[in-house]
């Protein structure tokens, strides 16, 4: 099984088949609580469908996982800076 096969909904996302995780056991992308998450950014790192798969992790609030080289964590700092930009664009 690889991380495409976890996915789940009928919208088209043909960006993962030019993904560079295709083929890569998806539980290097779901490392346990503590562990290391540099071999699965590395897999991410010059992937031309990062932004894509980023996105798509955004836009349907994965909470667990590596998505577009990044983790939980940074992916919840992310949603927060670009909801405070949406607030301070809607003020001014």
């Amino acid at each position: 099984m690889d991380v495409l096969s976890l996915l789940e909904g009928e919208e088209e996302r043909s960006w993962q088949t030019q993904a560079n995780c295709m083929g890569v056991d998806p539980d290097l992308f779901f490392p346990e609580r503590g562990a290391s998450t540099r071999e699965a950014k590395e897999v991410c790192r010059g992937c031309v469908v990062s932004d894509d798969c980023l996105e798509y992790a955004l836009a349907n609030g994965e909470k667990f996982g590596i998505w577009g080289g990044m983790s939980e964590r940074e992916r919840r700092r992310l949603r927060r800076a670009r909801a405070l930009e949406r607030r301070a664009a809607a003020t001014a």
